[in-house]
């Protein structure tokens, strides 16, 4: 192509210099909501020193209300919205962005919430490999009729690094194991309290004993899809989330708002403290 236009982010080569933008980027951490992604951002300049008190940091895809993107030194930060599709397209995008910038060498990270299994509260999962909802290990697409399996294996020696930083950091309990991700929410996940459900919680409770006996830790929408990618294109990946209750006892988040603003910073907190360490700034 003469032009490619990255028309999600409101980008593209024939109107934006891509290396001279990105082309020092060595991290990109991705998450759901616009506003978690800015404050990682904020944070993350804080602790590298880059940036001042309080100062704001302009939202690079202003021209599209689809994904939010923010960047500090090495580090860019893109939301992703919620779920396989969305992150999906943000991907598709996000990779050719780093591609066009002749970006090398880089980790991406995608830091998020999630239902634990098993797990208090508060407690952070670093991914092993993305299951389905049948606990397999593969991300299935349908591509011009035919469905392809993907891997969805994580970079295991970045898991380990991650959980050393976890270890140096010690303020939450944090754990590597599996991620089962989902279609939707509610019956995907075996909730019981959404507009559907057509099962019961002994039924509900035997699933998720299943999952846990299988390796699974926590359940979210985005990790087979972002693995799956990851893995096509050679990137370095992780997934790093927190858990905000444990499903075993419930399906509804009950914990109050500043606790639940304190636990989602835990995953940048693990996130930030290794991209100093990678920079030799601890």
């Amino acid at each position: 192509m003469k032009e490619d236009i990255l028309y999600h982010f409101a980008l593209g080569t024939g109107t934006h210099d891509f290396p001279a933008l990105f082309g020092d980027v060595k991290f990109v951490c991705v998450g759901g909501s616009p506003s978690r992604m800015k404050a990682f951002i904020a944070y993350i300049a804080e602790e590298l020193g880059l940036g001042s008190q309080g100062g704001d940091y302009p939202n690079i895809c202003a021209g599209t209300d689809r994904y939010a993107m923010y960047k500090v030194g090495p580090v860019l930060s893109v939301s992703h919205g919620m779920g396989i599709p969305s992150i999906s397209i943000m991907l598709h995008e996000l990779i050719k962005l780093l591609y066009h910038a002749k970006c090398s060498n880089i980790t991406l990270i995608r830091i998020g919430t999630s239902g634990g299994i098993g797990l208090e509260p508060g407690s952070v999962v670093i991914t092993r490999q993305s299951v389905d909802a049948t606990f397999k290990p593969q991300f299935e697409q349908v591509v011009l009729g035919k469905t392809i399996i993907r891997s969805t294996n994580l970079d295991e020696e970045l898991a380990k690094e991650l959980m050393q930083c976890s270890k140096e950091i010690n303020e939450f309990n944090t754990v590597i194991g599996n991620t089962m991700c989902t279609l939707d929410f509610y019956e995907g996940q075996g909730r019981l309290d959404g507009a559907i459900c057509l099962y019961n919680e002994e039924e509900k409770l035997q699933y998720l004993k299943a999952a846990y006996d299988s390796g699974v830790r926590n359940i979210e929408m985005e990790s087979s899809v972002f693995a799956a990618m990851c893995n096509l294109s050679g990137v370095r990946a992780a997934v790093v989330c927190v858990t905000l209750l444990n499903r075993l006892e419930g399906d509804q988040i009950s914990s109050s708002h500043d606790v639940l603003v304190e636990y989602q910073q835990r995953p940048q907190k693990l996130v930030g403290y290794f991209i100093k360490k990678s920079l030799g700034k601890v």
